[in-house]
């Protein structure tokens, strides 16, 4: 009651979007350092954390009208570390880094074509329709083929992230949901 008149909740409003963007950014670093540590079943639960707060930071924002073009790179730039760089080095160290050439290629493409997708997608006038797969939606989907690891060869991941990453830079028109 007493300290309500020293802030300004407007500004906090304001900058909710990005608090949660940044959550997102977290997480996908979070999820890269167990990786690292070969703790990459723990990943995943930092992956999809970082997909349910990249779903919320857009809500807010139009919720507040505290919309950006500083939110709207700072989510690609987290949506890059969490839907590009950690599906794809969750899947480089699990089932490609023993094909060496061949799995740093799909990984380095797979990433690469995140980082294309989302800088085509900053520059262009949102028209309620995605041009190619949304980075989320292929890292997630990249995240849940590591629960094939077991069953399938490490050629099947080089074909999945190069099959993600062609749908992440095609002009396939999807609706927004």
């Amino acid at each position: 009651m007493f300290l309500s008149r020293y802030f300004d909740y407007t500004k906090i409003k304001g900058q909710l979007a990005n608090v949660i963007t940044l959550t997102n950014l977290s997480f996908g670093i979070i999820a890269i350092l167990l990786i690292s540590r070969d703790l990459s079943h723990m990943s995943l639960v930092f992956i999809f954390l970082a997909a349910l707060f990249d779903r919320f930071d857009g809500m807010v924002a139009r919720h507040f009208q505290s919309e950006s073009l500083f939110g709207k790179e700072l989510d690609s730039l987290s949506d890059l570390i969490s839907f590009g760089v950690a599906p794809a080095l969750l899947i480089y160290t699990t089932n490609l880094s023993n094909m060496l050439w061949v799995g740093i290629v799909a990984t380095i493409f797979y990433i690469l074509a995140g980082a294309v997708r989302l800088a085509r997608y900053n520059v262009r006038e949102f028209d309620g329709t995605f041009y190619g797969v949304p980075i989320t939606a292929a890292g997630v989907l990249l995240t849940l083929s590591y629960f094939l690891s077991h069953y399938v060869g490490p050629a099947f991941f080089v074909i999945v992230m190069i099959i993600l990453g062609i749908l992440m830079v095609s002009n396939i028109r999807i609706a927004k949901v």
